[in-house]
């Protein structure tokens, strides 16, 4: 691999009708400056289950995925929504293959709580397919599926996509994993954006209550993606604009130096 890829997390409360991602997606491609996609698609998989009656339950923010869940969350995930925004960024002039983290058991797992049904915990990333895919020119865009080893089928299972995007990040040596986000960035007691932020402050403003609510899972997986020794930034994705101008923006989680 010729460089060091920024990863970009998407989400479906980024994209709306004044966000230029695809866009902004498609141009660092066709620079040379290929980028990786990651994705859920959460929502979308809440309104086909709600469709087809079958409860959605959650425990501490994951979907409880059981044996009637999964086939719908992977329909949704490496079908409907992957192909969605293969296709916007191929439209926006880029060209994207979409895959999922059981493609060739690019993302292997091990069943993370047994309390969550079939969510997967990370255990390894194999960059080799997402590097292939770079050195192509082409835009890996991949779904929050993983994949357990095992016989006579890998056991496929739900992925937190914040979690796969830190893990690939960490495989693939980004230079920087950008979360696009519905907030602006992180800001400290005084309401001020911070632009650098490093662990353990991070953990100090959770703990005293600055950072809250929504923001807190967040952090939790910029923190997850910091001790992999990936740089995070989130950034405000509704911006147009937001991924060719990151200089200046949204705030910067540093890891730790061993």
């Amino acid at each position: 691999m010729s460089h060091r890829p920024f990863v970009i997390k998407i989400g479906g409360s980024t994209l709306g009708a004044t966000d230029t991602t695809y866009a902004d997606i498609a141009a660092l491609a066709r620079k040379g400056d290929v980028p990786v996609v990651v994705h859920g698609g959460g929502a979308e998989a809440s309104r086909w289950l709600d469709a087809m009656h079958i409860p959605s339950r959650f425990e501490r923010g994951l979907r409880v995925t059981d044996e009637r869940v999964l086939p719908v969350v992977v329909a949704v995930f490496a079908g409907l929504v992957n192909k969605r925004i293969v296709a916007a960024i191929d439209a926006a002039g880029a060209r994207a293959v979409g895959i999922s983290g059981a493609d060739a058991r690019l993302l292997r797992c091990r069943i993370a709580d047994s309390a969550l049904g079939l969510v997967g915990e990370p255990l390894e990333v194999d960059p080799a397919p997402i590097r292939a895919l770079l050195d192509a020119g082409l835009v890996p865009v991949i779904s929050s599926i993983g994949c357990v080893p095992s016989q006579p089928a890998d056991q496929l299972v739900n992925v937190n996509a914040d979690t796969v995007a830190a893990s690939v990040a960490a495989a693939v040596g980004a230079r920087r994993l950008v979360f696009l986000t519905d907030v602006e960035g992180v800001r400290g007691p005084d309401g001020e954006r911070i632009d650098r932020l490093d662990a353990a402050r991070a953990r100090t403003l959770v703990v005293d209550g600055t950072i809250s609510g929504g923001m807190i899972p967040k952090i939790e997986a910029c923190l997850h993606a910091a001790g992999l020794g990936v740089e995070v930034q989130i950034v405000d994705g509704r911006v147009p604009g937001a991924l060719r101008s990151l200089d200046n923006a949204g705030t910067i989680i540093i890891p730790a130096v061993s």
